[in-house]
């Protein structure tokens, strides 16, 4: 993105000798304060301090104390432009607040939404149909394949975009990005000694995403130590490869004691790369779906109202709870399946605690069916997880559709349901 923007800077008239790309993790630049890298571009080619000046840090969270050299920068040449990247996204966010406090504007770029997947696949024309108010499929066999596409290699632009790369996801993305954060990146910010460790961990993870995990399990099957677990997950967590869920009761209070929880990849392609493609018949397809689903959300604001339900006898996959007083908003069960459609009477659990928690409606997001069941006084609304995941990436990246509105398909789909 970087490249790009320069490319656009120049192709608007901006001279390339007013545009400064460092790499700082260059390992000829060790040592090299910030200040001296300006001062260099500066003198080699006369620039003076009321000029337009582009100057581009990548890399950033490999020079120390960045954070202060950069807002040193910022208030000495007001009239430059600096844009500065790292792949620590938490290290850099919690430093920039703390020292470029309105100097700085924080940009994340997420892996790339269901939504923003299709746009890279091309033209989808008839395939997806916009109303102010809903999404909905005119093709769910269509969408389906696509979404399962996304599930294997859709979360980096370059397998979408290029074969060879699809062809060697375990290459790209398994040694080339995942190897680098967890080898690299994290141990040289954190001071990590054990890196084999603290892969075997992610790699249990990405294993069982979407699954309920305990502190307990999780040690037994890594094999690391409850208390290097807990900052390990820390760790992962702030390099957006995870995303943890806290766990509420039947009445939608969380627990006291946080022994229990659900861990999702951020990026589900991820998966994939380290154990192999998935199909639409693989039988743990159901939990990667859901982690998918909830990857739309993980890296908006959405992310901190989301909780999933268990209780002595039943278990709600997703619920919201928003504002001061914590109350339930909605609830969701997400499946890869159509069975409950013809057997509403199924979703116990779900309906449980709809009442407990005054929701006149659950959704159900399924394989192929749409359409409403009422049970007990509750009304459930089922649509397919690929449309629901496409409303997801929409409602993540844009805002509501429409307040409190279901996805909908504009055809029939599902076996003339």
């Amino acid at each position: 993105m970087m490249t790009q923007v320069i490319r656009r800077l120049i192709d608007d008239g901006v001279k390339p000798t007013s545009i400064l790309y460092v790499s700082v993790d260059t390992p000829t630049y060790t040592g090299l304060a910030l200040e001296r890298f300006l001062e260099l571009f500066l003198t080699s080619h006369d620039h003076g301090h009321d000029q337009r000046l582009f100057v581009f840090f990548d890399e950033i969270q490999y020079h120390p104390d960045w954070e202060r050299h950069l807002k040193s920068l910022v208030d000495s040449y007001p009239g430059y432009r600096f844009i500065a990247s790292g792949s620590a996204a938490a290290a850099l966010k919690v430093k920039s607040q703390d020292s470029g406090a309105g100097r700085f504007t924080d940009f994340l770029l997420p892996p790339l939404t269901f939504a923003e997947f299709l746009d890279f696949r091309g033209p989808q024309s008839g395939l997806v149909a916009y109303d102010p108010d809903a999404i909905g499929c005119e093709d769910i066999a269509t969408l389906n394949g696509a979404f399962v596409d996304y599930l294997n290699f859709g979360g980096f632009p370059e397998a979408v975009l290029h074969d060879e790369v699809r062809q060697q996801m375990d290459r790209f993305i398994a040694n080339d990005i995942v190897d680098k954060v967890l080898l690299r990146d994290l141990p040289s910010l954190y001071g990590i000694s054990d890196t084999q460790e603290l892969k075997r961990l992610f790699t249990t993870l990405a294993y069982n995403t979407g699954q309920e995990v305990s502190y307990e399990g999780l040690s037994k099957a890594s094999g690391v130590a409850k208390n290097t677990l807990r900052k390990y997950l820390d760790f992962l967590e702030a390099a957006f490869l995870i995303h943890r869920l806290n766990r509420v009761d039947l009445d939608g209070r969380r627990f006291k004691r946080v022994t229990r929880f659900k861990v999702y990849l951020t990026n589900i392609c991820i998966r994939a790369a380290l154990f192999g493609p998935i199909t639409q018949e693989d039988p743990l397809i159901g939990s990667i779906v859901e982690s998918a689903y909830v990857g739309q959300f993980v890296q908006s604001l959405l992310s901190e109202t989301l909780h999933y339900a268990r209780w002595k006898d039943g278990e709600v996959d997703l619920v919201r709870i928003v504002g001061p007083r914590r109350e339930v908003s909605s609830a969701e069960e997400i499946k890869w399946t159509d069975h409950t459609f013809d057997r509403p009477e199924e979703m116990r659990s779900l309906i449980q605690f709809c009442h407990e928690n005054g929701l006149a409606e659950g959704s159900v997001l399924t394989r192929t069916s749409v359409g409403k069941r009422e049970v007990d006084g509750i009304r459930l609304e089922y649509a397919p997880v690929s449309v629901g995941t496409l409303v997801a990436a929409n409602v993540a990246v844009h805002g509501p559709l429409g307040h409190g509105r279901h996805p909908k398909n504009t055809q029939r789909v599902g076996g003339g349901r």
